[in-house]
């Protein structure tokens, strides 16, 4: 088996994807907590990153513990790429960057970033070199399949990323103009991993745990980046380590567990990002993304995305469990 250019301890990693306004700090030292072997920042604009934009530069921070953490960055300027490496190098030093060409989201795309680069593989190339001329760090790269189905051909993408000098290759398998509708193509990443001499990442439609297995025995790529699956749902990396190493799933946690640690999610959004009505209200998806499944969920939701505080939604926990703790 390939293995990754940075540390990790499990024979087939999993790696927490990188995801705008989710992928914080509080939530990867969750997902860390419950088996995520690697994580990742959000994805970060080379240009805001050059011109010290406090906000973007506050989503390269982590602690310790969250190592090996790599810090993605996106943008269609290879001298701003690179610019924003040496930064993101010298001030942070992750364990490895990791570029996007993967985003599909029309703002990012607009300005050539994310996806947009699929449209131009000559650019691609530029860019992969310029930053891995910036630092001494591992780059790796996230992508798509593809532009769109014309231009869809990801074993040609990934031969090309990976002779401009990418140390590892995640295939999210579909292409940009499919957003994430349809149904990731399993076969394209096993074709790249056949293809490529660097270690390839499968990402696209690992919701259960019983995916991630299916996801690494279909193409026998060397870790699994788990991404929407994780919301409210960090057991999802505990269960799939599980899985993959023989072991039987651990019981599912009840509303009780799932409250706990929704509550301790919280706890670490209020110490690493201020005890803030901003921090409060970026955080009830979080609260919503916990109860999924539930009895009442709906209700319990509309209830939860109120909330001015994270002793109110304390305190609404509390009052759904109390008819439980009543028969009990």
């Amino acid at each position: 088996m390939k293995r990754l250019p940075y540390p990790h301890m499990a024979e087939i990693p999993l790696i927490l994807a990188p995801m705008a306004g989710i992928s914080e700090a509080p939530f990867r030292q969750i997902c860390r907590r419950f088996g995520a072997d690697v994580l990742m920042s959000e994805f970060l604009s080379s240009e805001a990153i050059r011109r010290g934009i406090r906000k973007t530069l506050e989503g390269a921070e982590f602690e310790e513990s969250e190592r090996p953490l790599g810090i993605q960055i996106y943008g269609s300027d290879p001298r701003a790429m690179a610019e924003a490496a040496r930064v993101v190098t010298g001030q942070y030093q992750p364990d490895f960057l990791d570029i996007n060409f993967g985003c599909p989201v029309k703002k990012v795309v607009q300005r050539n970033g994310g996806s947009g680069c699929l449209r131009d593989l000559d650019l691609v190339v530029q860019i992969i070199k310029a930053v891995v001329s910036a630092t001494h760090l591992p780059v790796t790269v996230k992508t798509r399949s593809g532009w769109n189905d014309e231009t869809r051909n990801p074993v040609a993408i990934a031969l090309r990323m990976q002779d401009a000098g990418a140390r590892a290759f995640t295939l999210h398998a579909r292409t940009r103009t499919q957003m994430f509708s349809g149904r990731a193509d399993w076969d394209e990443i096993a074709r790249v991993v056949e293809a490529l001499e660097i270690p390839v990442i499968g990402n696209g439609d690992v919701q259960t745990p019983e995916d991630i297995v299916r996801m690494q025995r279909h193409t026998n790529c060397a870790a699994i980046m788990v991404g929407r699956g994780s919301f409210g749902n960090p057991w999802l990396f505990r269960d799939g380590q599980a899985l993959l190493s023989g072991r039987p799933l651990p019981p599912r946690p009840d509303a009780a567990e799932r409250f706990a640690v929704a509550l301790d999610h919280a706890r670490l959004a209020v110490r690493l990002q201020g005890e803030s009505r901003k921090t409060v209200i970026e955080f009830r998806k979080h609260l919503g993304w916990y109860t999924k499944g539930l009895p009442g969920a709906s209700d319990l939701r509309q209830r939860l995305f109120r909330v001015e505080s994270m002793g109110e939604a304390e305190s609404i926990f509390l009052d759904y469990l109390e008819p439980v703790a009543q028969v009990a």
